[in-house]
């Protein structure tokens, strides 16, 4: 350690008051956090890009201030697709310090990341109040059955009104519309619980049928839409 001329021919006052950090709650507990071992907690956040053409959402757990939970969901983007699997690769394992200090690839990602730290840290996240946190799996509860993000695509111009092209439920098939030309409610095909029966060996056109639901005042509409091609 070096110090100044200056400082080596100043006094020595002695410190008084040290009480240390503030207690912050992480699962269930106020905890002075000193180094980053002393941290835990799941959370999420959004981040993204300089040109703002891509966001993610990332969601962490950790625990003893190591990532043992990541989920990547990305959109916007082709290329963070593949920045995500690599992010989804690189984040286990690392220390939140680490991680905030490691190139996540995409800009997004990198920005999520730094986000999450805040929240962690300072003891905002998700699972501050609960005993013991989340169990590690805790994440995939973001997904829903079929374990695919929750995605909204909705367009719209002035000229042709909405159109509903993705929900919660799933990938929308016909939007239905009222008397006056309003939307009053939607069929969907839930792609995840599709793909799952597929994969079990039932046919694609029974898993598709079967998968297949309305929203809203669908059956009592005055007319049916393709919101891609009509």
């Amino acid at each position: 350690m070096q110090y100044s001329r200056e400082v080596e021919e100043m006094v020595c006052v002695a410190k008084g008051c040290n009480h240390g950090p503030a207690p912050i709650p992480e699962e269930g507990k106020w905890v002075q956090a000193r180094e980053i071992t002393d941290i835990s907690g799941l959370t999420h956040g959004i981040g993204w890009c300089a040109p703002q053409q891509g966001a993610c959402k990332l969601t962490l757990n950790v625990k003893n201030g190591v990532i043992q939970e990541a989920l990547v969901e990305t959109i916007g983007c082709s290329g963070m697709t593949h920045s995500a699997a690599m992010a989804a690769e690189i984040l286990p394992q690392k220390t939140i310090l680490e991680a905030l200090n490691t190139d996540l690839v995409c800009d997004a990602i990198n920005t999520a990341m730094r986000e999450l730290f805040l929240q962690i840290v300072y003891g905002r996240t998700q699972s501050a109040f609960s005993d013991d946190g989340l169990v590690i799996g805790a994440g995939l509860e973001d997904l829903g059955k079929g374990l695919r993000s929750q995605v909204g695509t909705m367009y719209g111009t002035a000229k042709k009104g909405p159109r509903y092209l993705e929900m919660a439920e799933g990938y929308v098939l016909k939007c239905a519309l009222d008397e006056n030309d309003e939307i009053c409610g939607y069929q969907f095909v839930h792609l995840g619980k599709m793909m799952a029966a597929i994969k079990k060996g039932v046919d694609p056109k029974e898993a598709y049928e079967k998968n297949v639901g309305t929203y809203g005042r669908f059956a009592n509409a005055a007319k049916y839409i393709d919101p891609r091609n009509e």
